[in-house]
This record gives C-alpha cells, structure tokens and sequence, in this order.
C-alpha cells in the first residue's frame, strides 16, 4: 500500500483530499500539516472525520514529511508552495502540487503573473495533470502541477476542438461561474456571508491569474498561440463551478465527433446529448465534469456549457486521479462516489 501525506491539510482542498484519500483502496495517508493547527488532531479541526482517523497536524517540515511518504500533496498557498516542492522533490519523492507555483512553464510569465519564483528550475520538469490530456506523461512524473479549478472546465471543453481546427481561435469567451470555496478557507471581507449573500459579481475582469494558465494549455493543444476573453464570477453557493464558452464554429465543423473521440472511455467526463446542458447541482461531490452544447444558428455560434465541482475535478478529485496514475493504480480509485443530489 502506497504511503501518502498531506502538506496544508486545514483549508478546503486539503480537507477534500483527505476526505477522499481515508477512502481510497490502495493508499495510507501517514502525515498531514498545518501551522495553525500544529499538535491538533485532526479530528479537533474537522469533526466531521471523527472515528475515520488518529492523524494529529503537524507544523510544516519538508525533510520530516519526505521521509514518511511515497508521494507528497502540497495544498499550501501560492508562492510558499515552491520551496516545500523543491524540498519534497529534491528528496527522491513523487509530488502533486495542488498550488499555482508550476503550473506555468515560462518563468517571465509565471512572475508577471504570481511573482518571483525560487525553483525556475523545477518549472519545465512538473507536468500539468490534466489527465485526458497528459495521461502517459503524468504516469511517468516526479512532480504534477495540478490546475486550477476554473481551467479545468475551460480547457476540457475547448482543447478538442482547437486540436482539430474545428472553431475560430480568435473569438473564444468564457464566462466562469464559482462557488465562494473556490477562493479558499482565509479569512476575506469580500467572501463574508453578508457581503456574498442575494450577490453575484464579476471579479478580476480581464486580468485574472487563471487566464495564462488556460491560454497556455489551449495553445498547445491549438499548436498555435491562443487568446481569450475570460471572466469569473462569485455565485452565493459552497461549491461548483458553471462555465458557459461562446465559440465560432468553422464551415461543417462536427463537434459531437470531435467530443466522441476525445473522450470516448473517459471515466470522469460526460458529453450530453446535443441541446442539453449541465448544472453545477449535476456534479455535486462528484469527479466528473459535465460537458453540454448548443448551436446558436442566428449569431453562427456554438454555446458550450460545463460543469464541476471546483473542490473535485477542480482541485483534490483531479489531484487524486493524477496519483492514481503516478503510482500505477487503478485511474478511478477512490473517485467512483456519484454527484450529490439535492
């Protein structure tokens, strides 16, 4: 059985991580950490695991935590990220790093968009963990950068249909929706109930950090540079995420084609039936995103919906699923529950 362990385990992905990991068939998870906690059980933070696990928080020490695990989770904030990484990585061990720190691989861009990076080095090494995308170079990596959670849905819905020049490169909108999860468990005045509550609100318009991240996946599977226009919103509900992509299909384009070779066999990625669309309630605790489509034949566009789980197949889900493939286990383990409903 794999040894696994958990670096920033109190905020939302950590928590889902190990929600989904004490679960898991073919894992132990022997570490998990926490400065604010540091001597707690973990149980103490979250009771909702009493009786599932003995694990007490630890303050974080990258060498220690090395030593008590095969493969190491880093859920910590942006920029403090790298150097556990680094640490982790130098030490012989195997890594998925659910921060933003490599997910980029020009370090020019990474810095003019998070700020200075430490480990440059590690930067073309880590491989972005999109499984139905990178899945044979996943299997063979020592790091994972995992993505964020408003590309995911961006990019499962739009890389088929740039690879086969199906659409207009140049007029791609997406229009994100996020549960208030998405901007993790801190303490922000702009996340407080009363100020989200009866509100919805565009945010970092045209500037948000996720932007490179999506454009940097979607030119590589264009083979040429990619521009969008991406907007997110904050939606007054715990989790999910609703992304609605505006795309100019070319002459003749067949993206039902297109989406039926992509993902014909995918385990955690649906194609609905051409005119019906996904809601976030759809996915719900689950690992599947939900892709939908429909023609919009007076403006010659095509509208793509898609829909999932920002704490799942946004972050500690596809986290999980970028193990199973690191570690040679079935890609699935642990990721079979089925959406919530209501």
């Amino acid at each position: 059985m794999a040894r696994v362990a958990i670096a920033g385990a109190s905020g939302y992905t950590g928590i889902e991580l190990l929600r989904i990991l004490l679960r898991h068939p073919g894992v132990e998870v022997t570490a998990v950490t926490s400065e604010k906690h540091d001597g707690r059980p973990i149980t103490d933070v979250f009771p909702g695991l009493t009786g599932a696990t003995g694990l007490v928080c630890r303050a974080l020490d990258p060498a220690a935590l090395a030593k008590t695990a095969d493969l190491v989770f880093t859920a910590l904030p942006h920029g403090t990220s790298m150097e556990a990484v680094g640490a982790i990585h130098d030490a012989g061990k195997r890594v998925v790093d659910l921060s933003a720190d490599f997910r980029l691989r020009d370090r020019a861009l990474f810095e003019a968009t998070y700020g200075p990076h430490s480990r440059p080095d590690l930067l073309g090494k880590a491989v972005y963990g999109v499984p139905e995308l990178h899945r044979e170079a996943i299997g063979r990596a020592a790091l994972v950068a995992n993505p964020g959670c408003y590309p995911m849905g961006a990019i499962l819905a739009l890389a088929p249909l740039l690879r086969e020049d199906l659409i207009e490169p140049n007029e791609i909108i997406v229009d994100a929706k996020s549960g208030v999860s998405g901007a993790g468990r801190g303490a922000v005045v702009d996340n407080l109930f009363s100020e989200v509550s009866g509100s919805v609100k565009a945010y970092k318009v045209g500037e948000h950090r996720h932007m490179p991240e999506i454009e940097q996946a979607l030119s590589a599977a264009a083979g040429n540079p990619i521009v969008i226009s991406f907007t997110p919103h904050l939606i007054p509900m715990d989790r999910g995420i609703l992304s609605t992509i505006y795309v100019r299909p070319r002459k003749g384009a067949r993206l039902a084609e297109a989406y039926e070779a992509a993902y014909k066999g995918e385990p955690f990625v649906r194609v609905l039936p051409d005119g019906i669309v996904p809601a976030t309630g759809h996915v719900l605790g689950s690992n599947l995103c939900f892709i939908g489509y429909k023609d919009d034949p007076r403006t010659g566009r095509c509208v793509i919906v898609t829909a999932i789980d920002n704490l799942v197949k946004g972050a500690s889900g596809v986290a999980v699923q970028n193990m199973n493939l690191m570690l040679g286990l079935d890609e699935t383990a642990g990721l079979t529950q089925l959406p919530l409903f209501p």
